[in-house]
């Protein structure tokens, strides 16, 4: 579990070395080769949500994250 603000260090930090790349699973998750592949996973919940509402949390936490790496005060 990340906080917002671990989520934006994570951000911040992988920013500074190359391309972020995030790949949204199905129900039930992703291919054990995607899997291998990934430098970091992450997961929005222990739930399961509908692709569009998984984007939207996703979108909407790096969102939250930039302002919060930008000191904007949107995340409180």
């Amino acid at each position: 579990n990340l906080t917002s603000h671990a989520f934006a260090e994570f951000i911040k930090k992988q920013e500074l070395a190359k391309n972020i790349v995030f790949i949204l699973g199905g129900p039930s998750g992703l291919s054990p080769s995607v899997l291998e592949k990934a430098d970091h996973r992450l997961s929005l919940s222990r739930m399961t949500f509908t692709s569009q509402l998984a984007r939207l949390i996703l979108i909407e936490q790096i969102y939250r994250a930039y302002t919060i790496i930008k000191g904007v005060k949107y995340h409180k």
